[in-house]
């Protein structure tokens, strides 16, 4: 009885687990929607610097100088304590998600958004938004 249990529940899993992945692919037209030009907040612009400073060719550099000595200290430091081993992880996952930046926008050239998506886009919100005039 209890192995007919766990099939059923496998089964049941497994059913609405892919339920879920087509109604993502169902709905990803919706994500359309979802194109931002950006508002005028305090802090854009500094967050701007900071995003173009870490996605720089100098970041990329010290990404990886950072996980070749970083991992070289993990892995010929001897015995390290628990405090600066625990900063040498830091540095080395922070080198690590710098460097995968890049390394992705450099394959993919990052998250390109069609120049045809935007004009349907804006075409049709235009077109909502002006209300049509009578001739006479």
């Amino acid at each position: 009885m209890e192995l007919n249990q766990n099939n059923h529940n496998t089964f049941l899993f497994y059913a609405l687990l892919t339920l879920m992945f087509l109604g993502l692919l169902l709905f990803a037209n919706n994500t359309l929607a979802a194109v931002g030009a950006g508002g005028a907040l305090p802090y854009e612009s500094w967050l701007v610097n900071l995003r173009n400073s870490v996605t720089g060719p100098v970041a990329f550099t010290l990404s990886i100088v950072g996980i070749v000595v970083a991992g070289g200290i993990l892995i010929f430091g001897g015995e390290l304590n628990a405090f600066f081993r625990t900063l040498i992880f830091i540095v080395l996952v922070m080198a690590l998600l710098v460097g995968a930046n890049n390394i992705m926008t450099n394959l993919f050239q990052g998250a390109v958004i069609p120049v045809d998506a935007m004009t349907e886009t804006s075409a049709t919100n235009e077109a909502e938004t002006v209300p049509e005039t009578k001739q006479q």
